[in-house]
């Protein structure tokens, strides 16, 4: 008899590409892009992240800042090679000087020195707009505000407005739009899943395309926990205010990484009400996905995941082929509904 479908933890995570989906689980992972041709091309490859091996990686709040740094390195590289299926073959332009300089001085790496650039002029200019800026916006008011907890309040709503803004706003764009129906596949799937049900198009584009381990959660509790920090951290010296504003960043990033994991693994009513705000934002990051788009994420998934093993190990069934498309999701999901009437579930699509 299969067990209660409760949702279970599935282990997997991944992002969306240009024209693709990549899946990780654990140390393996998978990017899958639809070519210009319409075929669906997947590469499967180990990344053993930065602190593979040594214990510090498993420190809570510190194992935080390392999985984001690793996230940030596997992000840029399976974007790049989604997006090398892109490039214009027939109108080369001759290699440029800056591009055969770089060429000289990294020996045969100047496209991965050039990425490398581009990521680090990213992170400085993310931490001068999400960090600094409110900070400096906030300190022109010090004249009339004279209240310090005010002031740090003030400070946090103005950086998490700023945030808000560059969601909606490259929300408006229509690669980016793109881009979002591929993330709102990803998390289709691997809600999927984690309902217990069969990894088909069919039942995977019944799933909501929000999930509470998503990244845009993640960046939210960044910005609500950056608040609660500097409201209570606190220092005179102008210098040091904006030291302590890029200091604390792996601090926050660390404390953010454990209220994200503990939201993926609990289904409590005080974690649904902590989750609701990513949730939400989800609305802006996520968008519903297209059948095609559906396929490529699971062909991400087959590729580093043992889907039908995880149904009978976790929910007590086997999967065929016949029985996964004769599978009644509506009924399951009706009876979802009936057993769990909690508000902020998102385990029901729109």
């Amino acid at each position: 008899m299969a067990k209660k479908r409760e949702k279970h933890y599935s282990g997997i995570g991944g992002q969306a590409v240009l024209e693709g989906i990549m899946m990780k689980n654990k140390e393996r992972y998978a990017v899958a892009v639809r070519k210009p041709n319409g075929e669906i091309e997947v590469e499967v490859d180990n990344y053993q992240g930065i602190t593979h091996g040594k214990k510090i990686g498993n420190l809570p709040f510190v194992r935080g800042v390392f999985n984001f740094v690793d996230s940030l390195i596997l992000g840029m590289k399976t974007l790049n090679y989604s997006a090398s299926f892109y490039e214009e073959e027939d109108e080369k332009e001759p290699e440029s000087k800056v591009d055969a300089s770089l060429d000289k001085v990294s020996k045969g790496h100047g496209e991965t020195l050039m990425s490398t650039l581009v990521f680090v002029c990213a992170l400085v200019f993310a931490i001068g707009i999400f960090m600094l800026l409110p900070f400096y916006l906030t300190n022109l008011l010090k004249d009339y505000v004279r209240n310090d907890s005010l002031l740090a309040i003030i400070e946090g709503v103005i950086r998490i407005l700023i945030f808000l803004i560059y969601v909606l706003s490259i929300s408006l764009m229509k690669d980016i739009r793109r881009t979002y129906m591929y993330h709102g596949a990803e998390h289709k799937c691997i809600n999927c899943l984690e309902k217990g049900r069969p990894l088909t198009v069919k039942h995977v584009m019944r799933n909501s395309r929000l999930h509470r381990r998503c990244g845009t959660s993640f960046l939210l509790f960044v910005m609500f926990i950056s608040v609660i920090l500097f409201f209570f951290i606190r220092v005179d010296n102008m210098a040091l205010k904006v030291l302590l504003r890029i200091a604390l960043i792996p601090v926050i990033a660390g404390i953010s990484y454990e209220v994200l994991r503990l939201a993926g693994r609990s289904d409590n009513f005080l974690i649904r009400i902590i989750s609701a705000p990513g949730m939400l934002l989800q609305r802006l990051t996520t968008k519903e996905p297209t059948p095609d788009m559906v396929e490529v994420a699971i062909a991400a998934v087959e590729a580093v995941f043992d889907w039908k093993r995880y149904l009978k190990d976790e929910f007590g069934y086997e999967v065929d082929e016949t029985w996964a498309d004769d599978y009644d999701s509506s009924k399951v999901m009706e009876e979802e509904e009936e057993a769990a009437k909690v508000p902020g579930d998102d385990t029901v699509s729109d």
